[in-house]
């Protein structure tokens, strides 16, 4: 009876077990929520290949898209209307940290820093002789967790401002300071380095 315990016991416990692997990589998708008064949310897409310097630490390429947008008050319709929309395309270099070994869950912390394209001045998404795209310097923090092959998380996107040129309702070109950092909420699927 207790060896047939201990078999049992010993064939979950090899079921649970991680194989390491150096390679390992995860696509995601998620809420982009600028951090800009008066914008609106978005969305993001990413993927980041990596590579294990040790079980529990990994670094990376983070390469995301997002997109988010500015909408006017409602038209006689009572429908919102967009009023311009912003892009950004990044490149982060990454490194993250987890907490355990465990095959079904594995909290983790990571930073990184990279290059960040911001394209502005799209007015109503079919109108953009204002669009101008604009490289800077960012970096994120971010936390989350891995279960299985899914992975799920939150980033602060940390990305300068830039100046952005517009006419107002009378019609004068306007400058004014616009914030870019964002809030990245995703949920995503990881692919190698993961349990056999």
């Amino acid at each position: 009876m207790a060896i047939a315990a201990t078999v049992t016991l010993n064939a979950k416990a090899q079921d649970n077990e991680r194989i390491f692997k150096r390679f390992k990589g995860d696509v995601s998708l998620g809420y982009a929520a600028p951090l800009a008064t008066g914008a609106n949310g978005g969305f993001l897409f990413a993927m980041e290949p990596k590579y294990a310097l040790m079980d529990q630490l990994s670094v990376g390429l983070r390469m995301e898209g997002a997109i988010t947008g500015k909408f006017k008050q409602d038209d006689v319709y009572g429908d919102a209307e967009l009023e311009n929309a912003k892009g950004l395309g990044s490149y982060i270099a990454t490194a993250d940290y987890y907490f355990t070994n465990n095959y079904s869950f594995r909290p983790f912390v990571g930073a990184g820093i990279g290059v960040v394209r911001v394209l502005t001045g799209i007015d109503d998404l079919d109108y953009s002789s204002n669009a101008t795209t604009i490289t800077k310097g960012g970096g994120i923090i971010r936390a989350g967790g891995e279960v299985k092959h899914f992975r799920f998380g939150i980033e602060y996107n940390f990305i300068p401002r830039t100046d952005v040129n517009y006419y107002n309702d009378q019609g004068v070109l306007t400058k004014e300071k616009s914030k870019n950092a964002y809030v990245g909420i995703k949920l995503g699927f990881c692919f190698g380095g993961g349990p056999r």
